[in-house]
């Protein structure tokens, strides 16, 4: 049952201080490997467009052009408030990080025990593993998003999981349809820190409508009505001002990354379907969240045993439902399964949702035999350990990923800051760092602020052409990012600058390069 889903309990300290810690200790694990940072290049992206923001007032990752590169304009603004405010802009990322790492615990163990009512420890027990999965400690501290993302989704299914039939819910249509806006806000919210977040909203509203129990009341119509209602219009009033902001200036009603990141992994949706579903997966099997899939099974499973009546277990099944769809969603659109599947990383507070109190149901009955005992207790044990391992496991590889990211993308942004005469236009492909440390003219090879990019992400020839008609004057690239063979002339004898750091390399990748370029009269094709 849902009772004072807002009273503080002791245990929210225990999972607060765990998820602080956490991000921290990456945090640490980064400064001791090399030197604090971020993980990825488009962490710096949000950063970029949180200082113009604050310092111009403008939405923009070059000043005085405007934009709608940035994925989640939401953490953008949480992000623009460290600046507006004189706090250091990395302490201030980490800090919302950890904060929506502890609310993701909150927030789980609350739903874990309205799903295992019978179950004492399954509230403690599912936040503390949430703010303990590294997948998500890494994620907090990443300056991604991401974070963000699962713990909005979290609170959107707590705003569906409200209208459960306890007794304590009002029945007045005025506070249903409150209750709807609410939702309907948290859902806009979501939409405005990843845009699938639509999808979630979609199906909290489709699942409440299913599982309303209209037969029981002859007000039943008008108070689903009236919260689908407020659903909307709280959903409408939070996202109309972006998307209308997006219109303007792109002329979609997405982000102009949508497009963009769909165009560059465009081949690998010529693989087979069941390839797309498991190269999205693949990423997430390291961790406890593998041995907690039993229980997952036997929670929804047991669903059909749960005390608040038949037609309201439907409720318990939108987190599932939104796993589908989102793993689908990407499946089709976009199966990209890079940086730790960090895409995929939403649907794992659902697996531990399920997993942890399902897993103590099967613990429970183990100690009816000997077998089953050592069998049910064991399985618990090893995924509580194997999640601390990973934890640990998961605190280097940040700290490897960081250290990636400040030798080849910020030392190179710096690099051009003292050497390239900022009026001279750049073509790259990673713009985080270069649009943070070293801001301007850019033409983006990725087609996130330079759109005109997108048709022709996948011709190099094309974008050659483009480069040499825009007066480009130097390229930044990685070596599968050139989009010219190395002895091409128009890229110079050689690079001018190259980071020569051997931690890119180890990984499997390569250094980041600047070539001056050298165009023919008229941008004929040279013969190469």
């Amino acid at each position: 049952m849902i009772r004072r889903w807002f009273t503080f309990h002791r245990q929210d300290v225990l999972i607060g201080v765990i998820a602080a810690l956490g991000v921290a200790a990456y945090v640490i694990a980064a400064a001791v490997t090399h030197a604090v940072g971020f993980p990825l290049d488009d962490s710096w992206i949000h950063q970029t467009y949180a200082r113009n923001l604050a310092e111009h007032g403008e939405w923009a990752f070059i000043p005085g052009q405007a934009s709608v590169a940035s994925t989640s304009p939401l953490f953008t603004l949480l992000l623009s408030v460290g600046y507006i405010t004189g706090i250091p802009f990395l302490a201030w990322t980490f800090v919302l990080g950890a904060l929506a790492l502890a609310a993701a615990g909150w927030i789980g163990a609350r739903l874990a025990q309205v799903v295992f009512p019978d179950m004492p420890r399954a509230g403690l027990l599912t936040g503390l593993a949430l703010v303990l999965a590294w997948h998500l400690v890494w994620a907090a501290a990443s300056g991604m998003e991401t974070m963000l993302f699962c713990t909005l989704s979290l609170a959107l299914v707590w705003c569906a999981w409200r209208e459960l039939p306890v007794g304590e819910r009002s029945e007045r249509v005025k506070d249903t349809f409150g209750r709807g806006m609410v939702a309907g806000l948290v859902g806009a919210a979501l939409t405005l820190t990843r845009p699938e977040g639509a999808g979630l909203v979609g199906l909290a509203g489709l699942f409440v409508l299913l599982a309303w129990p209209y037969e029981h009341t002859g007000n039943g119509w008008r108070l689903v009505m009236a919260w689908l209602v407020g659903v909307a219009l709280g959903w409408l009033i939070g996202v109309l001002p972006y998307a209308a902001l997006n219109y303007h200036v792109s002329g979609d009603l997405l982000p102009s990354t949508a497009s963009a990141k769909q165009a560059e992994n465009a081949p690998a949706l010529e693989l087979p379907l069941w390839e797309r579903y498991g190269r999205l997966l693949l990423p997430l099997v390291p961790g406890g969240q593998l041995l907690v899939l039993p229980g997952m099974i036997a929670a929804l499973v047991g669903l059909r045993r749960h005390p608040d009546g038949k037609r309201w277990r439907i409720l318990f099944l939108l987190p599932l439902a939104w796993i589908v769809v989102d793993l689908s969603a990407y499946a089709l659109r976009l199966p990209a399964p890079y940086q730790h599947g960090r895409y995929m990383i939403p649907i794992l507070p659902y697996v531990w949702l399920y997993g942890v109190g399902g897993t103590l149901t099967i613990v429970q009955p183990g100690r009816s035999s000997l077998i089953k005992r050592v069998f049910s207790r064991s399985l618990g044990l090893s995924a509580a350990l194997i999640t601390l391992a990973f934890w640990w496991i998961g605190a280097q590889q940040y700290g490897r990923d960081v250290r990636i990211i400040n030798t080849e993308m910020v030392d190179t942004a710096h690099w051009v800051k003292d050497n390239l005469p900022p009026e001279d236009l750049l073509a790259v492909h990673d713009i985080g760092a270069l649009g943070y440390y070293a801001p301007r003219p850019i033409l983006d090879l990725a087609g996130l602020v330079s759109p005109e990019v997108v048709p022709i992400i996948r011709d190099h020839e094309a974008i050659m052409q483009l480069m040499c008609e825009r007066g480009a004057r130097y390229l930044m690239v990685l070596p599968d990012q050139r989009p010219a063979v190395e002895s091409d002339q128009r890229l110079g004898s050689e690079p001018i600058f190259i980071t020569n750091a051997p931690y890119a390399p180890a990984a499997g990748s390569g250094n980041m390069a600047i070539y001056e370029l050298h165009w023919p009269d008229n941008c004929a094709i040279l013969e190469r």
